[in-house]
């Protein structure tokens, strides 16, 4: 099946997303929608992700905020949209895990969802699966048991399904301490096969955005 706009996304074997900097919001405190851009390994951007919530959601909520986001290609067509339903933080509840969906709005079709998994030894792990509209587990995603970067990149690993071997990586990249304490920026490095079918590749772009809302933007507002 054929998912316009997604063409480019088909000849790429990584994606950089850079939050962009909102002056406002370090000086206000107040949390604004998060804006993001997508760039190629050469630089140059082809698409470009806005959060939509409203301000109440944002400042009541928090990172753990239900939120819908579109990702837009230069031409301001929406090619894919990510939808996160509200659920409690809380980390003693399996019923509390964290999904994202992702679907493609010029076709109308869902492409699949990310789902944060839950155990007993770490409840709120970092380790999520990645599943297509039938619910069967298509790659798995591996975190640290600590997702704080002091000084170092925070790597999660792209599995297989069966977490036997290693095909891409998720990177939260270390920007340095003071960009780090002091803006509400981050950046990204997804990484995965060139040959990966296309609607993966978009749900691993999701899962980038899902870790970041789960672990970054909490340590922010922390």
């Amino acid at each position: 099946m054929a998912y316009p706009g997604l063409e480019n996304l088909a000849q790429m074997d990584q994606v950089f997303i850079k939050q962009q900097f909102e002056v406002f919001e370090i000086l206000s405190g107040c949390e604004m929608n998060n804006k993001y851009a997508l760039k190629d390994s050469r630089g140059q951007q082809f698409m470009m992700a806005r959060e939509d919530t409203d301000c109440c959601t944002r400042q009541c909520c928090g990172p753990a905020r239900a939120f819908e986001m579109g990702l837009f290609d230069n031409q301001e067509q929406e090619i894919l949209h990510l939808s996160r339903p509200y659920k409690c933080s809380s980390c003693c509840c399996p019923c509390c895990l964290q999904t994202l969906e992702v679907s493609c709005p010029s076709t109308g079709a869902t492409l699949g969802s990310i789902h944060q998994e839950w155990g007993f030894c770490t409840p709120m792990s970092g380790k999520f699966s990645v599943k297509n509209i039938s619910d069967d587990t298509l790659l798995t995603i591996q975190g640290p048991c600590c997702a704080v970067g002091c000084g170092s990149d925070v790597v999660f690993k792209v599995l297989t399904d069966d977490g036997s071997s290693e095909v891409g990586e998720i990177v939260k990249v270390w920007r340095g301490w003071c960009a780090e304490a002091l803006t509400d920026d981050e950046n990204f490095k997804v990484t995965f096969p060139v040959d990966l079918e296309v609607q993966i590749k978009a749900l691993l772009l999701g899962a980038a955005f899902l870790i970041d809302f789960l672990y970054f933007e909490t340590q922010r507002n922390n």
